[in-house]
């Protein structure tokens, strides 16, 4: 099986799973106020599975790391939603959600890196 479509099979998956968290979380009773949530789950999973890919390079073929890091994270995440949601909460004068916005996001993404790369024991 070629690269591009093992990438192309996994980034749809991972487009699907985005979608399918995306609507789940959307369908929960939600507070007054909105929090990108969803967002926030699919770039701390997506960093999770790049961090594993990483650590199993060694074990994987390239095409597998591809696969998953390119195709299947790189289509579960998303760095367009976490920042337009960040302008977003700016634009509504919640600077202080936005701030926690950036920090979570960023923080819990490295260490669902890190862990995903632990865990693999790379």
């Amino acid at each position: 099986m070629t690269v591009p479509l093992l990438v192309g099979l996994f980034g749809t998956a991972g487009a699907l799973l985005r979608f399918a968290v995306d609507s789940w979380l959307a369908g929960l009773p939600s507070p007054r106020r909105h929090w990108p949530w969803a967002t926030l789950v699919v770039n701390v999973a997506g960093s999770f599975v790049i961090g594993l890919s990483i650590g199993l390079s060694s074990m994987l073929a390239a095409e597998w790391h591809a696969a998953l890091a390119t195709g299947l994270a790189g289509g579960l995440t998303t760095f367009s939603s976490w920042t337009t949601a960040t302008v977003r909460l700016v634009s509504e004068g919640r600077y202080g959600a936005a701030a926690l916005n950036v920090g979570v996001n960023l923080l819990a993404g490295i260490g669902a890196a890190a862990a995903g790369i632990a865990v693999s024991g790379g």
